[in-house]
C-alpha cells in the first residue's frame, strides 16, 4: 500500500521531526484509516537509506493518519511516497 506524506505533525510554535502526517491511496474517512494503525511504514531516501516508522493514530476526518519514525524526518521527505506493510 502506498502513501504519501504531507507534513510534519506540529502546532504553533512546535514541530515534531519525527512525526509525519501521511494521506494514504483509496483511503478518505476516519474509519477506513483506523485499520491502518499498527502497520510499519517506510521511506526510502534519494541517498538510498531507509528510515522506518509505524501508524500511531488518525488524525481529523478525512483519513489522514500519523506516523512515528526512529529518527527525525528530513524536509526533502515532504509529498514523497512512503510504504505501508
Amino acid at each position: 500500500m502506498k502513501g504519501t506524506i504531507v507534513n510534519f505533525r506540529g502546532g504553533r510554535h512546535t514541530q515534531y521531526n519525527n512525526q509525519m502526517l501521511i494521506a494514504v491511496e483509496g483511503i478518505n474517512s476516519k474509519d477506513k484509516a483506523t485499520e491502518l494503525i499498527g502497520k510499519e511504514v517506510s521511506w526510502k531516501s534519494p541517498a538510498g537509506r531507509e528510515i522506518k516508522g509505524k501508524i500511531s493514530a488518525t488524525h481529523g476526518s478525512k483519513g489522514i493518519v500519523r506516523a512515528i519514525f526512529e529518527k527525525g524526518m528530513p524536509g526533502q521527505s515532504i509529498s514523497q511516497k512512503v510504504e505501508i506493510k
